[in-house]
């Protein structure tokens, strides 16, 4: 079961990037690189959480949002094509006295099946690059949204701690 740290630094404050997070309107894959705005479908919405279906590239997953907390967003997988088990996401926010917010990212990838294994075995491998490049593009894209200056800094973790420069 992949397990994948990023870290990244921002000028966006934490309140842009929960604001992104939680933004499943048209022009959503502009932010995140993994969710096809077709792919998408909000089923339930209120202040603090969503029920929310994404993906892109034949992989998708419902997740049950949660930001009630506005320091961390925890994105809990429901149902998927490849997911299961512990899957999902969490971003916690750190807001630095420079101005600058701390992003830190945990993926968990449990595969529920022969493509979910598969996948984890690639993502094993490849996922910290792969995903801490999604990372850096979707930092880049909430800060310009927000006039920021654009110098993110991205980092990755494997659940062993070996830090690496996507």
């Amino acid at each position: 079961m992949p397990t994948i740290h990023l870290e990244a630094t921002t000028t966006a404050t934490p309140e842009q990037f929960v604001a992104a997070l939680t933004d499943f309107g048209p022009g959503r894959s502009k932010l995140f690189p993994n969710s096809a705005d077709e792919d998408l479908k909000v089923h339930d919405q209120g202040p603090t959480e969503a029920d929310v279906t994404e993906g892109s590239s034949g992989v998708w997953e419902r997740l049950h949002y949660d930001w009630s907390d506005p320091s961390r967003v925890v994105m809990t997988t429901t149902d998927s094509n490849a997911w299961g088990g512990n899957s999902g996401h969490t971003y916690t926010f750190k807001r630095e006295p420079d101005g600058t917010t701390e992003v830190d990212a945990v993926v968990v990838r449990e595969g529920k099946n022969l493509k979910g294994r598969a996948l984890g075995v690639v993502l094993a491998i490849f996922g910290k690059r792969v995903l801490g490049g999604a990372l850096e593009k979707t930092v880049r894209a909430i800060e310009a949204r927000n006039g920021g200056s654009g110098r993110a800094e991205v980092s990755s973790q494997s659940d062993e701690g070996e830090q690496m420069q996507p």
